[in-house]
């Protein structure tokens, strides 16, 4: 039987599931498919972002393993804004304005994502985060969006439109070297000063300037990709699985003032 901790909630879509594993642990999983399907857990989705849980004092702690290595599509665990509920609105999801993006998580992209978001950085791989966008009114970000989005699409406008984006937004990053297929402890701690990231009891990424929240836990696996590159402009599509993908989550330990 199925227990989740903290009072979360499931999401499956596209035949994604959301099961127990041995030892107290949850499985996220997606099957073999062409179309686009996610398995998720959170504790949000279907609140305000004023009323989101989590702000500063908030710390993490959990035990994760992946079926591959390098999964096809993205998958993670942390926080963020759920910052384009609007387009969904599944599972129970709030309706809500999209806003700019806020996280502080442990993330992967396999390949064709490019999500370049410190200078020099590599747009996938498997990476501690901390991501916060300048705040802009709710009701003014969606028509500014499809804006930039049309502009990123036209060449002699993308480079521009896209590094300006890039620019505005204060983010950290540290690549992991830590396979995803082996299982490994994953910490966080986040203060209004910054985000303590750590694997295995050691340090991974001191992150200044996190985002003040309010923010909710997600864990997820799903396979789509992102692109958003001065080079490659931006958009989003679905990658295609052979078989089946998971991540494992056990000994999961959240402290949320």
């Amino acid at each position: 039987m199925l227990e989740l901790p903290h009072g979360m909630k499931p999401l499956e879509i596209g035949g994604g599931r959301v099961g127990p594993a041995p030892e107290g642990a949850f499985r996220l999983v997606i099957p073999p498919t062409s179309k686009y399907a996610d398995a998720q857990v959170d504790d949000h989705r279907w609140l305000a972002r004023r009323s989101f849980p989590h702000r500063p004092g908030f710390s993490m702690r959990l035990r994760a393993l992946a079926s591959h290595a390098r999964p096809r599509g993205t998958l993670g665990f942390g926080l963020w804004n759920d910052p384009f509920a609007a387009s969904l609105g599944q599972g129970g999801a709030g309706r809500r304005l999209p806003v700019p993006p806020w996280a502080i998580w442990f993330f992967y992209a396999s390949e064709p994502s490019d999500l370049p978001l410190t200078p020099g950085s590599e747009g996938y791989g498997w990476k501690a985060s901390s991501l916060h966008a300048p705040r802009v009114p709710a009701i003014f970000l969606a028509p500014l969006a499809l804006g930039a989005i049309a502009l990123a699409q036209v060449p002699w406008t993308r480079r521009p439109v896209l590094r300006r984006a890039l620019r505005s937004i204060r983010a950290s990053e540290a690549d992991l070297s830590h396979r995803l297929d082996q299982e490994h402890e994953y910490a966080l701690a986040w203060s209004e000063h910054g985000v303590d990231f750590q694997v295995d009891g050691r340090q991974v990424l001191l992150a200044p300037n996190p985002p003040p929240g309010p923010l909710g836990f997600v864990a997820w696996i799903d396979n789509q990709y992102g692109v958003a590159s001065p080079e490659r402009g931006f958009g989003f599509g679905v990658l295609p699985t052979e078989e089946e993908q998971w991540l494992e989550i056990r000994g999961l330990d959240i402290t949320s003032p």
